[in-house]
Order: C-alpha cells, then structure tokens, then sequence
C-alpha cells in the first residue's frame, strides 16, 4: 500500500504524518508527503516526534508538483482552514482536518508551540491508529 499525506508547507504535520506512518506501519506500506508550497523542516515538529522517539530530522519538504497521483492508494490531505494542495488521480481520499500548529505569532512562547505540536502530533498518531485498523489489518 502507497499513502501520501498532503498540506501546505509539508513542514509540520505532512512531516509528522509521514514519520508516524512510516514507524506504525514498517514495510506494510510506503509512506511520503508533500505541500504545496513547501518550506523547511519545522524544529517544533521535529522536537515533538523526537519526543516519541522517533527522527524525522532526515526528511525533506517535498512539492506537490513532484507527486503523481497514480502512484499512490490513498491521499490524505491534513488542512484544516487553509485550501490543501489537489492532486488529479483515483486514489482513495481521505481528509484529516488538523490545525497548522505553526505560528508566525512573535507573543507564543516556546512552550505554547510545543503543546501545539504535540496536540497536532498526537491528533495524527490516533488518525493512523484508526486507518491502520480500518485498512491494514
């Protein structure tokens, strides 16, 4: 089974998705994600995966504009009010509205941003628990 996980900047939860997936899932799926307009790797994001013991510091932001549809079974798209990147295919869609837990707000402090992370982190953790159930079990 091939799963690509779709948001805007493929920074924060699109990264967190992709290396929870690739953790919970082993070899019984591949696993990517992209944006469509992808940045850096947030350092939140990476903190709060680390947190779980698990690295994504190797991962890299990738574009929408480089995935092709066809390769993948699913397309999971993780925007909440922001418009998610589209992409043309029959794969089966499922949406996961989570909030971007990043912030460009200079009055959050650095623990505030933590929590969001984490929230945002363990939103995708039970969404992958209840696909894992539904479609790889």
């Amino acid at each position: 089974m091939r799963i690509l996980f779709l948001c805007v900047a493929n920074s924060a939860r699109g990264q967190m998705a992709e290396g929870l997936a690739r953790h919970r899932f082993g070899n019984r799926a591949e696993v990517a994600s992209a944006g469509s307009m992808p940045t850096r790797p947030n350092p939140y994001a990476i903190e709060a995966m680390a947190e779980l013991g698990i690295d994504i510091s190797g991962q890299t932001p990738k574009s929408v504009d480089a995935m092709n549809a066809a390769e993948f079974d699913f397309v999971i798209t993780l925007c909440a009010e922001e418009i998610c990147p589209w992409l043309p295919g029959t794969a089966q869609r499922l949406h996961w509205p989570i909030d971007d837990p990043a912030s460009n707000d200079p009055d959050r402090s650095p623990d505030d941003m933590r929590q969001r992370f984490a929230r945002a982190r363990d939103i995708i953790h039970a969404r992958l628990a209840a696909f894992e159930a539904d479609h790889l079990n």
